[in-house]
């Protein structure tokens, strides 16, 4: 069977998403979404053929909403829409990025109600599967009347006027790019012509929240891995700090039931299950209870955990719903103008989503802090044996920090602002997609700082031999030692880093310990 993903409008998912991506899949229109694009279209047809007033399609846009367009220039108001719209600036979006922003926009279109051609969908579903990415700049969007700017730059690769990467595929976050050209010459190359836009079609094509909704995307996929991988390295400092599990004992979670707080003790208890380093300090231990930062796991990574899932609930009903205007409505004759492409309800999940990443890695910096510092941890310092000659991971817990003290700054809420546009027709915007852009910043730098952990965590255990960790917290730290070998003499950090960085970007180090141990 052919590996593809059918397209239907209705049932995209993260689950689907993520495969869409790591297998490359082509995907196609099922045969009830054709239907509906046609009998959308019929109906903008016979309003163009009658002279009716509608706004975007036989009017201009925004301001110029009460300026009618003749029927002989409807084509060109089309075309004037996307290239006077594309004007984003700023570093360019990752290809992967804009591979899932062409998946969403084919998903949303694909229900019938935008009036859309179902020739110009399939072009946009060729381009995909031949992996003809357009070059999207990342700034630019204000989130209302959708992401205007970068949408527009996707569809000035449709129209043969923008640029493209052409990669033999992209492979999760890996595009194996040949070169960027311009997109009329990359089209010809796959035997595709630019499409011209008829009427609605190419408001139809940006007036949606495709941006951010990709980057919304994106960062829950590896933000529900995060909920696991955070809550299985904090299990090895806790470990290494030869700490009590008297915290996260069901009865006392069970008082306070929030879902996540509940998950994350009985994942701590999962991990450290039979560990012979908590057994040798049972009896001897005259510590009553430790810092916060460990004793009050379950209660900070939970409430972090429920904020994913609350965010990830939100974005997984953008990644089915049409939110251009106006919407069309073939079975009542109908047309609505309404606001459907106003990011606010992303806007607010992405502000939370990024105050709820940077938690995560605020008390994994604290983690780290009390495994490199004699003092707190009894262990020696700096976790290097020859002290002063050596300087031991002393420097990662600076870049753990930094990376902290930048998460502070981008988690400032981008949706508590709003600067009017369009000659103040449109007077409420979102920034959703500012929202999204520094979430996903957040989600870059709390990786990297789960990966100091796990290093950090790691080398401490190393101090403890013979005696054996728990279960899973085994695991966890063979599989660091697999890529990762013990520090006994200063080397470059950097090459660890990255390597332990890459398997947790790539999701492979969670594999490997879910392949042995399920965590909620």
């Amino acid at each position: 069977m052919k590996n593809e993903l059918i397209i239907d409008g209705l049932s995209l998912s993260f689950e689907k998403i993520e495969k869409f991506l790591v297998e490359n899949q082509s995907v196609r229109l099922s045969k009830e979404a054709k239907k509906n694009v046609l009998k959308g279209r019929k109906l903008i047809d016979k309003w163009v053929d009658n002279g009716e007033i509608i706004y975007g399609v036989t009017t201009g846009f925004g301001e110029f909403s009460n300026v009618i367009i003749s029927k002989n220039d409807i084509e060109k108001l089309q075309r004037n829409l996307i290239v006077s719209h594309a004007v984003g600036v700023g570093e360019n979006l990752p290809p992967y990025i804009v591979k899932i922003m062409m998946l969403l926009r084919l998903n949303a279109l694909a229900r019938g109600y935008s009036g859309i051609r179902l020739e110009t969908l399939n072009l946009l579903t060729d381009m995909i599967n031949y992996n003809i990415i357009p070059v999207i700049p990342s700034q630019g969007s204000v989130g209302s009347s959708g992401d205007l700017a970068p949408l527009s730059h996707l569809v000035l690769a449709m129209i043969g006027k923008g640029k493209v990467h052409i990669c033999k595929n992209v492979v999760w976050t890996d595009c194996t790019m040949i070169k960027q050209v311009n997109s009329k010459t990359a089209l010809a190359k796959s035997g595709l012509k630019p499409v011209n836009l008829k009427a609605k079609e190419g408001l139809a094509l940006i007036n949606g929240t495709q941006m951010m909704t990709a980057l919304a995307a994106f960062i829950c996929i590896h933000a529900k891995k995060l909920t696991k991988l955070f809550d299985a390295s904090a299990s090895v400092t806790h470990e290494a700090l030869r700490a009590t599990d008297k915290a996260y004992d069901k009865r006392l979670h069970q008082l306070r039931p929030y879902d996540g707080q509940i998950q994350t003790a009985a994942n701590m208890l999962k991990m450290i299950a039979g560990s012979e380093i908590r057994k040798s300090h049972l009896k001897n231990d005259p510590r009553v209870q430790d810092s916060y930062s460990i004793r009050c796991i379950p209660q900070v990574h939970g409430a972090s955990r429920d904020a994913v899932k609350y965010v990830c609930d939100k974005v997984e009903i953008e990644l089915n719903s049409v939110t251009d205007n106006p919407l069309i409505f073939p079975d009542d004759g109908d047309h609505i103008e309404g606001g459907n492409f106003h990011g606010q309800p992303l806007a607010l999940a992405m502000d939370f989503m990024a105050v709820a990443l940077s938690e995560y890695a605020n008390i994994s910096e604290r983690r780290i802090e009390r495994l490199v510092n004699g003092s707190l941890s009894q262990l020696p310092r700096f976790l290097t044996e020859h002290g002063g000659l050596n300087s031991g991971l002393m420097i990662l817990q600076y870049t753990a920090a930094s990376l902290v003290s930048e998460n502070k700054v981008l988690a400032h809420p981008a949706s508590v602002d709003s600067i009017p546009t369009s000659a103040n027709q449109e007077d409420h915007n979102s920034m959703g997609s500012v929202a999204a852009r520094k979430c996903f910043q957040i989600l870059k730098n709390v990786q990297k700082v789960l990966a100091v952990e796990l290093i950090t965590a790691s080398q401490a255990l190393e101090f403890l031999k013979p005696l054996k960790p728990g279960k899973g917290t085994g695991i966890l730290q063979n599989e660091i030692r697999k890529h990762v070998k013990p520090l006994k003499h200063d080397r470059v950090l950097l090459h660890d880093l990255e390597k332990v960085i890459s398997l947790v970007e790539n999701g492979s180090l969670l594999t490997a310990l879910e392949s042995k141990i399920k965590l909620y």
